[in-house]
Parts: C-alpha cells; sequence; structure tokens
C-alpha cells in the first residue's frame, strides 16, 4: 500500500554500488564477465548511476583487480557509470579508458585516513586537490565519498564539525557531490540530522549531498528517512546488501537497495527501479557468491516465489 509524505522529496535518485563497494569485500575475486553481468542486470531493472569498479592499485583491492578488463564491457550502456580513482595514476586509468565520472574516497578521522590511505587528512586533502582538479578540466563529473562521518573504531564518536571541516575541502576543490558515509553503522536519525544541519550552515547545500549507511545495528533506513525529511534525494545502497569496508572490520553490508525501494515505494516516491527485477539481480548474484543475500525484502519476496 502506497502511503506518500508530502514532507518528503517526490523522487529519489539511487546510486548503486554493489558492483565496487559491494564486491570489493569478498574474500575472493569474482570472475570479471559475473561482474559485467551483474552491471547489465542492474541497469536493467532500471538504476540509473551503478559504481562500475575502482582503479585502486591491485595490491590494495586485489578483488577490483580487472578494472581495466570490466569497464569496456560496460561502458557503452546507457546509465551513469561512475568509477573510483585513488590519485592521478588512477584518474589516468580512468581517462584512458573513457570514464566519465569519478570518486574520490577522503576520511574524516586521523585514524582510517592512515588505515586507508596511509596518510593524515590533511595530506590526503592535498593529494585529492590535484586529482579532482584534473578530473575538473577534463570534463568529468566528481564526487566525493567522506567515510567515518559518524563513528570511527579507534577514535569513537565523530565530531560533527571534524566532517563538516573535510567536507568543505572536498567541495572547495571542485567535488560536485559529497556522499556521507556511516562507515560502521553507528549513526542515528538525530545525528544524522544535526551533520545536515551543521553542512547546510556552513555553506554545503543539501542538493550536494548524498548518504552512504551501513546497516550494523539495523539503523541504515531510519537513518536514510532521516535524510530525506532533511530534503536530501541522492542515497547509497549496494543490490542484496552486499559489501562492508576491508579497511574497518567492525563495517557490516551496506544498506540493500531492495530494502531502500522497499521503503520508496511505499512513500510513493520514484526511483525508476523494477523492485521485481532488483530481487532477481540480486538472487541471481548470491547464486554466484554461493550463500543466500542478506537483504531482508530480497530473502522475503524470494520466498514468496
Amino acid at each position: 500500500m502506497t502511503v506518500r509524505d508530502p514532507g518528503l522529496p517526490a523522487r529519489v535518485r539511487i546510486h548503486e554500488v554493489g558492483a565496487r563497494d559491494g564486491l570489493q569485500n569478498e574474500k575472493t575475486a569474482v570472475p570479471t564477465e559475473v561482474k559485467a553481468e551483474f552491471v547489465r542486470r542492474l541497469a536493467a531493472a532500471g538504476l540509473g548511476t551503478i559504481e562500475a569498479t575502482s582503479f585502486v592499485h591491485p595490491k590494495w583491492v586485489p578483488q577490483l583487480a580487472d578494472a581495466e578488463e570490466l569497464f569496456p564491457l560496460v561502458r557503452e550502456l546507457p546509465v551513469r557509470l561512475p568509477v573510483l580513482v585513488p590519485n592521478e595514476r588512477g584518474l589516468d586509468r580512468a581517462l584512458a579508458l573513457g570514464a566519465r565520472e569519478v570518486a574520490v574516497f577522503a576520511s574524516a578521522t586521523e585514524s582510517f585516513a592512515k588505515a586507508n590511505l596511509n596518510r593524515t587528512v590533511d595530506e590526503s586533502l592535498a593529494l585529492f586537490a590535484t586529482t579532482v582538479t584534473r578530473a575538473v578540466e577534463s570534463g568529468l563529473r566528481v564526487r566525493g565519498y567522506l567515510s567515518m562521518c559518524f563513528g570511527d573504531p579507534w577514535e569513537g564518536a565523530v565530531p560533527v564539525e571534524r566532517v563538516v571541516r573535510v567536507a568543505r575541502a572536498l567541495a572547495e576543490m571542485g567535488c560536485d557531490e559529497l556522499s556521507l558515509g556511516d562507515t560502521i553503522g553507528v549513526a542515528t536519525p538525530g545525528h544524522v540530522t544535526a551533520l545536515l544541519t551543521a553542512l547546510n550552515d556552513a555553506g554545503v547545500p543539501t542538493p550536494r549531498l548524498a548518504v552512504h549507511f551501513h546497516d550494523t545495528y539495523g539503523q541504515a533506513l531510519s537513518n536514510t528517512l532521516a535524510a530525506l525529511r532533511h530534503g536530501v534525494t541522492t542515497v547509497d545502497a549496494s543490490a542484496g546488501g552486499l559489501g562492508g569496508c576491508p579497511y574497518a572490520k567492525s563495517a557490516t553490508g551496506n544498506l540493500a537497495t531492495e530494502d531502500l525501494v522497499w521503503m520508496l515505494d511505499g512513500l510513493g516516491i520514484e526511483t525508476g527501479v523494477d523492485l521485481a527485477a532488483l530481487t532477481a539481480t540480486s538472487g541471481w548474484m548470491a547464486g554466484q557468491l554461493g550463500r543466500p543475500s542478506p537483504s531482508r525484502t530480497v530473502r522475503a519476496l524470494s520466498h514468496q516465489e
């Protein structure tokens, strides 16, 4: 039953991260053709933005070592296909293959910056500044991921003002969109609203913000709803609830795209996504991985069938 809430956006763009953020956390590499088929099926299900891969050094994320082989297999799909680039070398690789959108991955905390990038927060921002500038000059759209926005496994709760400082730096260097990551899934709705409000007060408008929640404590949908009430219209999600973070062992899976679509459909919010086709796609990928999908909606609808 659809019950529209006039206080929520009429449409939400889902930024699908399953093919990159989801698969990078697998213990074994998924075959390139399976990844390509996954992206094709996600596109056929109506997802208009699908993060395809990462041009990071294979030493750090071996599961995505096939970026050069994968991207040409999917780049002609009629959808947005952003890719992650950690530095200028990654940007060079992405540009050579015709990527039109890239993303950089920053941290709000020193501990995670050291674990993920082997740099301080400020050193990583300096690195990203040259990468983002070159990407913008090349005509690319750039997204800035900001991890550990709510809590850090080494440092505990993250002060809002620290997140605001790094977010403003990413915006000022040229990122079109900022994705606020609850990397270990500890956020609650009040904290989400407080951070969004602080960002607005610091000059970062809501239309430039996206949210990226993990479901460690079962709060991902509640947090998403809080963000929607604030006016956010871009939500990251992972088909089948795939993913985690290889550098933060307490991070569990991302918000499942199916669970998000179920909620948005019930609220009468348009996404363009065919839930049945998406559920079938995640069920297929679960079969490829040899385990059940953690998505509650996938399990519920598959059980009905």
